[in-house]
């Protein structure tokens, strides 16, 4: 598994979690910052999979 995969899923995940402290406590703020780690995390996920994929042939 490509570093950028799981340094993606890492990042889906704190952003999910950085979202709900926002929304707990009522920060807008904090909660954008989730959705963009989460996106961020998407994106590099998404790359390590590509990588994954052409190491495959």
């Amino acid at each position: 598994m490509d570093r950028d995969r799981i340094e993606g899923s890492a990042k889906n995940v704190g952003g999910k979690a950085k979202e709900a402290v926002g929304k707990a406590v009522g920060d807008a703020k904090l909660q954008s910052e989730g959705k963009a780690d989460q996106a961020e995390g998407k994106v590099q996920n998404a790359i390590g999979g590509v990588k994954d994929a052409l190491k495959g042939k």
